[in-house]
């Protein structure tokens, strides 16, 4: 009797190292990324809004790149120079694949920043990266659909308001679906390793 429990036992650790062989090849490993990993998102899907060059843009557009999307104006004093210089230095980290990255600057000042100001102020970036910007009624709906806060703060003057705004970027793989969020202050290696990590296809 013993040594036919032993064998049964036998068998039934061989089947269940077997079937776990089997299933663990049913699944496929999920990629490691930094940034907060939203795949799935019900949100931030798509846009439909004018670069400052005049011309009608859509996420379809930048097909084949990854592309980050960030929430700014022109007038801010620190995050939004601080992330569009971050990520010009990203850009270039990425070497060859630089041209496979397209970084988006959505305005949330349409009151001050004109296509003209908005292109000179990624020109001071990268001459690649593009401004998208609307009237106030429409970014108020797009701010909606990215689930992106802003508000405007009075300041001295009329003119002299501030902006208080969401400070993290949204990343979109060569497909054009949204994968990640980035927190703003990530280090800059990280994000390179997550954009690297989305080019090759996880």
């Amino acid at each position: 009797m013993t040594h036919i429990r032993q064998t049964l036992q036998r068998l039934a650790a061989a089947t269940l190292l077997a079937t776990s062989v089997l299933l663990g090849g049913c699944f496929e490993s999920k990629p490691s990324f930094s940034a907060v990993d939203v795949t799935g998102a019900d949100y931030a899907k798509a846009f439909e809004l004018n670069d400052h060059n005049g011309k009608l843009r859509h996420l379809t557009d930048f097909s084949g790149k990854v592309v980050v999307m960030f929430f700014g104006y022109t007038q801010c004093p620190d995050v939004c120079p601080t992330t569009m210089a971050d990520m010009a230095e990203v850009k270039k980290a990425l070497g060859a694949d630089g041209d496979k990255l397209q970084v988006l600057f959505v305005s949330v000042d349409p009151e001050r920043d004109t296509p003209e100001l908005l292109k000179a102020y990624m020109e001071n970036f990268d001459p690649t990266f593009l401004a998208l910007y609307a009237p106030p009624q429409k970014l108020e709906q797009v701010a909606k659909d990215f689930k992106v806060y802003y508000k405007k703060v009075e300041g001295k003057t009329p003119t002299s308001y501030s902006m208080d705004h969401s400070a993290g970027s949204y990343i979109y793989d060569p497909k054009g679906q949204l994968r990640l969020f980035s927190r703003y202050g990530s280090p800059k290696d990280a994000v390179i390793k997550d954009i690297q990590t989305l080019l090759k296809g996880a």
